[in-house]
């Protein structure tokens, strides 16, 4: 004999109630099948409704009742469309009389007892159980519905019943020893007192009659069929790498459920787990999914943690003062003023000074329970003994579930440090000795962040989701975009990252997807955008709280480099190859340091010096190990090299210029490369890395342009001057060639002091032969003090300084 549970979804349409009887046929045919059914899906939601409605004079009862009334009978109709006289109609309609017989009672009288509320909600499992045994009959299957309010026998506690055990065995063994049916069904929820009077179960009850049953027949296994393949690692809704729990011991299933999995209701299946009868959660929309097995017998113990679930809307108490160190009672006098007040408490932690006490409890009793807390300690809070009870709410749990954490170390610590790196403040932490159980509790907000957190450092196979935000998509943003749609996959398989753009903005349109955008549309997808904003794209990053989440600068833009202390402060990491946050002002740049320090949210900047040459890694690596900077020789703008390795006598100045912007190794005024500014904040971005406190003023800067083209208004009067003085620059060659010399724009650092100037490099030194645009930077230090370490190669262009980018994103990836 087979026990089989179908909650309201598995029976709340008629598509889904004739999976359920292909179900039940299928199993009948090896076994004689027992089958507890709940209502009909919101039925019992909407029995209350009504109730409430009718108690309170709302006329509005008639509509809830006319809506229960057609679900019931637009189910029936698509369940036996052929039926002329339909007897199950019949049935149903007389049920449905006596429901608005009852409701009209009670807006007469306007008072629901628990006693009534027992009945009126009894009809939706009268009336579902009803429907699908007669459906089968109709079907020549051998089935037959049986009053469970016969069989199940309580005490007159309505609302919640305490079943006698003895007389409902008894009968559950009298009736099922001789049966002439295959499929008997019995409605769940429901049963009788002793006195006659129509009781309920409480919550889960459907769970609970099936497992009485269950029990009472020691059968080998109970089914709860739902509309899940089974109890998942962690809420599939919030985390879509969630997957089903093949076996998992009564325990663990307890806890998981105590703790938000809605599958299961601990206390309804105890008649069960003490006979250790074998619970099996199988979905009534997959019926050939394997499901979740729940038994103390052999289970799979690879790893230590089974799930990870979250309770919802919680507030936490603090009930604290020097006035409770080392007094007794004062716990005793707060479980108990909670208790009087019928308020569960979900969760309790104590610091071991005794100075506080911090309770989680269910947000809707929050304000009753600090009335009531107030009042019973009102002598000690006037005393100032203790302070009045602080409420802090639009909390949730989160929790670690798992029998063999126990015996694994660093479960917490793998817990709470995952969490901490992506900013999430725990509020209270709770722990059993017996290690099956960590819980803390968070912001409600940060529930999805931290379920994916956490599912990612226990489940998944250290592959680690990196969540991309890119502010600027013009020629080094689009080239950034084609890297990683070209590396994703090579990324997944072999770094084990999982990157993934989610926003994308230029300076007019912006979109986000937060399951990732598609990067072969993402073009046409953002020119049909919403309008951009720097602040809305900062508003929507910080919304999404993807866990992982890494902005990315690819602009030349000081508004967007303003922003870079809110993106830390939210512990989303910044990847930038503007130079403007970096050369700012010192305190700004120290700022920004101890930002991403304090939130752990990476600060990386690599391409501000060389594109994607290694030369702020070396320098911080050499810094690290112990070395120490003596002096840095370099040319590090990749324009200006192209443009002096490029220009002679036979050209102009002007067509330089203008074939390095056309190129794309200038910025769009090249006035920021030629002035040498954009070397100078260079520079001093290497010299700050160094450890040196320094400010863009304190560099000199040597200009080597006409005085002209100095002080030029727009581009246009620029590049005008540079065809009026091309006489100026000529000569600059001239001096160049006679000396067979070399024009290089050169930086330079030594003890404190740094400058930037153009230079005559002679033949022999190792700037000499720089070609094109490539970069070259000599560290001298302590270790290096002779030969320099030396980093030379492209130093400017979209593609190299898009790798720049991608490289930090990977070393975020890494970390």
């Amino acid at each position: 004999m087979k026990v089989l549970k179908f909650g309201g979804t598995s029976v709340g349409s008629a598509k889904n109630i004739n999976k359920v009887i292909h179900i039940l046929d299928n199993h009948s045919k090896e076994d004689a099948v027992i089958c507890v059914v709940s209502a009909i899906g919101g039925i019992t939601d909407k029995l209350l409704l009504a109730g409430k409605q009718a108690q309170n004079k709302d006329k509005n009862f008639l509509n809830t009742f006319n809506l229960i009334k057609d679900i019931h009978f637009e189910i029936i109709n698509e369940l036996i469309p052929n039926d002329g006289e339909k007897p199950i109609s019949t049935y149903v309609e007389n049920k449905l009389s006596e429901l608005n017989s009852l409701l009209d009672g009670i807006y007469l009288i306007n008072e629901l007892s628990p006693k009534t509320s027992d009945k009126l909600v009894s009809f939706g499992e009268s009336l579902s159980s009803y429907i699908i045994a007669e459906t089968m009959k109709n079907r020549e299957l051998s089935a037959y519905r049986k009053n469970s309010q016969e069989l199940i026998i309580t005490n007159s506690n309505f609302s919640k019943a305490e079943v006698n055990f003895g007389l409902t065995n008894a009968n559950i063994k009298n009736y099922f020893k001789s049966l002439n049916q295959q499929i008997t069904i019995l409605p769940g929820f429901v049963a009788n007192s002793t006195l006659g009077e129509q009781t309920t179960l409480g919550r889960g009850g459907s769970d609970f009659t099936a497992a009485i049953v269950a029990a009472a027949l020691n059968v080998k296994q109970l089914e709860i069929w739902t509309d899940v393949s089974g109890m998942y690692t962690t809420n599939p809704k919030l985390v879509k790498q969630a997957y089903p729990i093949e076996k998992i011991s009564y325990q663990e299933a307890m806890e998981l459920s105590h703790f938000g999995a809605k599958v299961l209701y601990p206390p309804t299946v105890q008649p069960v787990l003490d006979l250790n009868i074998p619970i099996h959660i199988k979905n009534t929309l997959e019926p050939d999914a394997a499901g979740t097995i729940i038994s103390d017998g052999e289970l799979n113990t690879t790893s230590p943690v089974k799930g990870i679930s979250n309770i919802g809307n919680i507030a936490l108490l603090t009930l604290q003062g020097n006035g409770m160190v080392g007094i007794p009672g004062f716990s005793k006098r707060l479980f108990e003023t909670l208790s009087q007040e019928k308020i569960n408490i979900i969760l309790i932690t104590q610091a071991s000074s005794e100075h506080s006490i911090c309770l989680g409890i269910d947000e809707k009793d929050a304000e009753s329970a600090k009335t009531a807390i107030d009042s019973a300690f009102e002598n000690e809070i006037a005393l100032h003994k203790i302070d009045p009870i602080i409420v802090e709410t639009n909390l949730s749990i989160i929790a670690l579930v798992g029998d063999n954490m126990k015996n694994h170390q660093g479960i917490s610590g793998k817990m709470f440090s995952s969490l901490g790196k992506n900013n999430i403040n725990i509020r209270a932490i709770a722990q059993g000795a017996s290690e099956k159980n960590i819980s803390a509790v968070i912001a409600e907000k940060d529930v999805k962040k931290a379920l994916n957190t956490l599912h990612e450092q226990f489940f998944e196979i250290q592959t680690k989701q990196l969540n991309i935000f890119i502010t600027g998509v013009g020629n080094v943003g689009e080239r950034l975009v084609e890297q990683i749609q070209q590396q994703k996959k090579y990324l997944k398989e072999n770094l084990k990252i999982n990157l993934r753009v989610i926003g994308l903005s230029n300076s007019r349109t912006m979109i986000f997807d937060e399951d990732g955008i598609n990067l072969k549309t993402w073009k046409e997808q953002l020119a049909t955008g919403e309008k951009a904003t720097l602040d809305g794209f900062f508003e929507k990053t910080k919304s999404l709280n993807l866990r992982n989440s890494i902005f990315v600068d690819v602009t030349a833009n000081k508004d967007v480099a303003n922003l870079y202390a809110k993106y830390l402060r939210e512990s989303i990491g910044v990847v930038a190859c503007n130079k403007i946050a970096c050369s700012s002002d010192y305190k700004n740049y120290k700022l920004l340091k101890r930002l991403s320090l304090k939130y752990n949210a990476p600060y990386l900047f690599e391409t501000n010096v060389g594109a994607g040459l290694p030369i702020i890694d070396t320098l911080n690596n050499l810094i690290v190990s112990g070395d120490k900077i003596i002096s840095i020789q370099a040319v590090l703008s990749g324009s200006l090299n192209f443009v002096f390795n490029n220009y002679n006598d036979s050209n102009t100045f002007y067509d330089v210029v203008k074939q390095a912007d056309a190129e794309g190794y200038t910025e769009p005024d090249p006035r920021i490369d030629l002035s040498g500014v954009d070397v100078a904040r260079k520079i001093l971005i290497l010299a700050r890395e160094s450890g040196v406190e320094i400010n863009l003023e304190d560099i000199l800067n040597v200009p080597f342009l006409s005085e002209s083209g100095l002080k030029s208004d727009t581009v246009d009067d620029f590049y005008q001057t540079l065809i009026n003085d091309e006489s100026h620059y000529q000569k600059l060659y001239a001096s160049a060639k006679a000396k067979n010399c070399q024009l290089k724009y050169v930086a330079q650092f030594n003890e404190g002091k740094a400058n930037v100037g153009l230079k005559e490099i002679p033949e022999g030194h190792p700037f000499y032969n720089l070609e094109g645009s490539d970069n070259i930077v000599m560290f001298y230090t302590e270790r290096y003090p002779k030969q320099p370490m030396i980093i030379k190669g492209a130093g400017a262009g979209a593609e190299v300084t898009a790798s720049g980018l991608f490289a930090d994103i990977i070393r975020i990836g890494n970390d």
